[in-house]
């Protein structure tokens, strides 16, 4: 059923307040004055579909659904600075709006291609309410215990966490974010399940986000989402999320088993008893003074191993007692002086700092818009729109095109809503 143009303006106006916005604010965004954006809420005014689109943006919306039969009231930009209301400044709120769209674009490219994300739910977890820091802890690791026996992956490194949440019906994105934000949660009707980690940050860092905001999926996804920020790491609810990360990224078991192949790890006296059925007969052993310390060389192939940064190596370590807290203090004041890059450079190991997350992002999400062009069902022109929301420049993109023998003359698109 079409709407009137009297009904869409009711719609944007609903929208607008929605998002604690005035008029003011978005004929700002539109380069329009206030009574012009007042004349388009009460339907005096047609909109242009660039309007439309802008309007989409602002509201964290998808534009199909302003001319869709029935219009949701509830807004997801809102319902997330409900829960963090001390985030609500601009930058903060560009950053999310701009998770949001790439939110529905990656669903109307998924809906073009007939990928249907329903087949694979990523696992929930019922947990009891937190009262302090330690039953935080507690939980995150036991549910990184529980999940990996899940996924089937034993002690073993976790691998490609993109590939991992992809693979449980998780959409990944990357996206530039405020420093002090390291990734987002969105579970939401209109988007899905959507974790989001700062592109500014290194890509070290991302692969701790995406392990983070997993943990969110997990275990928080009766909220409409979370973001995550430096200055609320002492929540217990992050606290959960950043236990979970380091002990699904470093399980206890692996990096014993880890520690133990180098020869380390070992207590410094030995005692145990064998019995015969008739007695006990002690043996006592020490092993050689200064044999089991862990060298920074120990910990570049460590944290090369599961994929982690130097620190995080380090700190598991402490946390597990292998090193002790002079042990730690001199390895990280070596790998402040450059020593783990040093040896990583001359032992040829690819390290976390190598790895390319957003290259990753980029080549799947213009895969699938490729492929959306190739079958019609988007048009050249939303092609280079898509790829300037990743920042991918006109030019590459006409060279993938010649590439891939898609640059004949454009036949006559399939215009679908958002297209």
């Amino acid at each position: 059923m079409a709407i009137n143009q009297e009904e869409l303006g009711r719609r944007l106006r609903q929208a607008r307040e929605a998002c604690g916005l005035t008029q003011e604010q978005v004929a700002e965004h539109l380069g329009v004055s206030r009574p012009t954006v007042a004349q388009m809420e009460l339907g005096n005014r047609a909109i242009a579909s660039l309007e439309l689109d802008r309007l989409a943006w602002l509201y964290a919306r998808d534009m199909r659904e302003f001319v869709a039969e029935h219009f949701a009231d509830d807004d997801i930009v809102h319902a997330l600075f409900r829960l963090h209301p001390d985030a609500a400044d601009t930058e903060v709120q560009e950053a999310l709006r701009e998770c949001i769209a790439l939110g529905h674009e990656l669903t109307r490219l998924e809906e073009h291609l007939g990928l249907n994300r329903a087949i694979v739910t990523a696992a929930s977890y019922p947990v009891a309410s937190l009262r302090t820091k330690w039953e935080a802890i507690q939980t995150g690791a036991r549910i990184a215990q529980e999940e990996r026996r899940r996924l089937g992956l034993g002690v073993a490194p976790a691998g490609d966490l993109v590939q991992l949440l992809e693979s449980e019906g998780v959409r990944t994105g990357i996206v530039g974010m405020p420093d002090e934000v390291s990734g987002l949660t969105i579970s939401h009707p209109r988007v899905g399940l959507f974790v989001v980690v700062n592109r500014n940050h290194a890509p070290v860092r991302q692969r701790f986000s995406f392990c983070h905001e997993y943990a969110h999926v997990l275990l928080d996804r009766s909220a409409v989402g979370r973001i995550s920020r430096t200055t609320e790491r002492t929540d217990l609810v992050e606290v959960r999320a950043n236990s979970f990360a380091a002990n699904f990224l470093m399980p206890e078991g692996g990096v014993r088993q880890f520690v133990a192949r180098l020869g380390k790890g070992a207590a410094s006296r030995i005692h145990t008893e064998i019995f015969d059925e008739e007695g006990a007969v002690p043996v006592d052993a020490r092993t050689e003074p200064g044999t089991q310390d862990m060298q920074i060389y120990d910990v570049v192939q460590l944290e090369y191993f599961f994929g982690v940064s130097t620190l995080s190596a380090l700190f598991r370590l402490r946390n597990l007692k292998l090193v002790s807290d002079s042990q730690f203090e001199q390895l990280r004041t070596q790998d402040k002086r450059g020593s783990s890059k040093l040896i990583a450079s001359v032992l040829g190991i690819r390290t976390m700092s190598d790895v390319d997350h957003l290259g990753e992002f980029t080549r799947r999400f213009l895969g699938m818009a490729l492929e959306a062009y190739r079958r019609e069902r988007i048009t050249k022109a939303k092609l280079f729109e898509l790829a300037a929301r990743i920042h991918f420049g006109h030019d590459r993109v006409e060279q993938l095109l010649e590439g891939a023998g898609l640059t004949a003359e454009e036949p006559d698109a399939v215009l679908l809503p958002g297209a």
